[in-house]
């Protein structure tokens, strides 16, 4: 098939994008490189460095090539920045992710969507594991972001015979089990990189909160290695080229299990060889006790299983990342 990658060349778009060449597909990418890193890609990749609010050069993107589907992996994602700068957000994901609609419709785009959602959408979920169905509640602009998006594809869909799809994303992590790649945010919020950041540095880790209602007091949360994640938009696509528009869907990717901040420390431990120094912080503003995915129907729906997201699989592959370039992209 081939593939129309919005925001690929960030950490899960790159991810896709490796996965994606490596089953046979054809991707072009297309990105602003604001968040993203051309050294994330193949050299010889079609590439578009342009912004998705730029209608001229999107329309001119969509119309060079047959795509089967067209992927969105374009969103802002820090949540505490969201809260200090909605406007970034209402622009960057909501507005974005309309001019790309609007696009479709205009020329009557066949391509199916498939889009980049989260858990966000469901702030403090009201039961454990999530279900799609569960009440939707999102507490930051960030959640909120991700939930218009998916009101919009819905309604778009319906109304102009698009397929599309909302695959809502738990933890991603891990790196491609190759090298090369992996996770670089900057600033880094996420828990894996920050706890191998800090024991390769010997520095301290900071546990944010220790009295939540969990086995040991600390966040419970569903990792999911990036590379099955790419997997599933491959299926997700295949899934959706079969069926005939209007069509929407949403789908949980997550394993079903949940792993509290102290388990991934232990876990870490053991991958390294060594103890890691930590200490309990404050409570994050927002973050729920607990989430992870009742994943029943990725694996009815896509046929979707799990191959990289043991915890040990996950450790190791974001090591060897982290080993291979500690300062990410801008160290190599």
């Amino acid at each position: 098939m081939r593939f129309l990658v919005i925001g690929g060349a960030g950490y899960i778009g790159s991810h896709f994008v490796r996965e994606a060449m490596r089953q046979g597909h054809a991707c072009t990418v297309y990105d602003n490189l604001e968040r993203g890193f051309r050294a994330s890609l193949p050299a010889d990749i079609n590439f578009v460095k342009a912004n998705l609010l730029d209608h001229a050069a999107l329309e001119k993107t969509l119309t060079s090539d047959s795509f089967d589907a067209i992927y969105h992996f374009a969103a802002f994602a820090l949540v505490g920045e969201s809260v200090s700068k909605p406007e970034l957000y209402y622009e960057n994901n909501v507005e974005g992710v309309r001019v790309l609609l609007d696009t479709m419709v205009k020329l009557k785009s066949q391509a199916a969507l498939i889009f980049s959602s989260s858990c966000a959408v469901f702030g403090t979920p009201h039961k454990l594991p999530i279900s799609e169905e569960d009440p939707k509640n999102p507490l930051s602009p960030y959640g909120k972001s991700k939930m218009i998006d998916e009101w919009m594809i819905e309604d778009y869909c319906h109304a102009h015979g698009i397929r599309g799809m909302a695959l809502r994303y738990f933890n991603a992590c891990g790196a491609d089990k190759d090298g090369g790649i992996g996770e670089a945010h900057d600033p880094e919020t996420h828990l894996i990189p920050n706890v191998l950041r800090a024991a390769l540095a010997k520095e301290t880790v900071t546990i944010f909160g220790d009295d939540f209602d969990t086995k040991d007091g600390t966040c419970v949360r569903d990792y999911i290695h990036v590379t099955d994640l790419a997997d599933a938009h491959i299926k997700a696509a295949t899934y959706l080229c079969a069926q005939k528009g209007p069509f929407y869907d949403a789908i949980h990717l997550g394993t079903g299990d949940g792993f509290s901040n102290l388990d991934i420390l232990k876990a870490a431990e053991k991958v390294l060889g060594h103890k890691i120094e930590y200490q309990i912080g404050p409570r994050r503003a927002g973050d729920p006790a607990g989430l992870y995915a009742d994943n029943r129907k990725a694996k009815k729906v896509l046929g979707f299983v799990t191959c990289y997201s043991d915890l040990e699989t996950i450790l190791k592959t974001a090591l060897n990342w982290h080993l291979e370039a500690p300062h990410g992209y801008r160290g190599k």
